[in-house]
C-alpha cells in the first residue's frame, strides 16, 4: 500500500496503518528527516499512548504506556549502534518476546535479528509538507 499525504493528515495515515498492518514488529526506513519519528508519534497516540513519543537516539529505546499504565510499545533508534551485538547487549531478544509493539528506526543495523514477519515501512520526503509511506499488506 502506498499513501501520499500532507503532514496535517498524519493521524489519518497512522489510523490506516494500524488498520491494515499484520504485525507488531515494525521497521521504519527512510532518510534522516523523512518523518519516521513523527509517524511513530502519531501511531503511539492512535494506540492510546499517554507519553509524548520522541526519538530515542541517545537512549536507544523508549517505552510507551496507555492511561492505565499498560505497556503499549517500545521505540528503538539504532542509528548510533555499530553492530547487532550492541542491540543484543541492550536485550533486544527479550523485547522481541514482548506482546508490545516494537517500532524500529534504522533496522538495517540489526537485520539478522529481525523476525521474518517484521513489517517494513518506507517513508519518502517529497517536500516540506508532503510525504509518502509504503508498506506491505501481506
Amino acid at each position: 500500500m502506498k499513501i501520499t499525504f500532507q503532514l496535517d493528515e498524519l493521524h489519518k495515515v497512522a489510523k490506516s496503518f494500524l488498520k491494515h498492518t499484520k504485525g507488531k514488529v515494525v521497521c521504519f526506513h527512510g532518510e534522516m528527516g523523512a518523518g519516521k519519528t513523527t509517524l511513530i508519534k502519531a501511531i503511539v497516540q492512535e494506540l492510546g499512548g499517554i507519553d509524548l513519543a520522541n526519538s530515542p537516539t541517545f537512549g536507544l529505546v523508549n517505552e510507551y504506556q496507555d492511561a492505565n499504565e499498560n505497556l503499549l510499545a517500545f521505540h528503538f533508534d539504532f542509528y548510533r549502534i555499530e553492530n547487532e551485538v550492541e542491540a543484543l547487549d541492550l536485550g533486544f531478544e527479550d523485547y522481541l518476546n514482548s506482546t508490545a509493539w516494537l517500532f524500529i528506526e534504522w533496522p538495517k543495523k540489526i537485520e539478522v535479528l529481525l523476525p521474518e514477519d517484521a513489517v517494513s515501512v518506507y517513508l519518502h520526503f517529497i517536500d516540506e509538507n508532503t510525504r509518502s509511506i509504503e508498506f506491505s499488506l501481506d
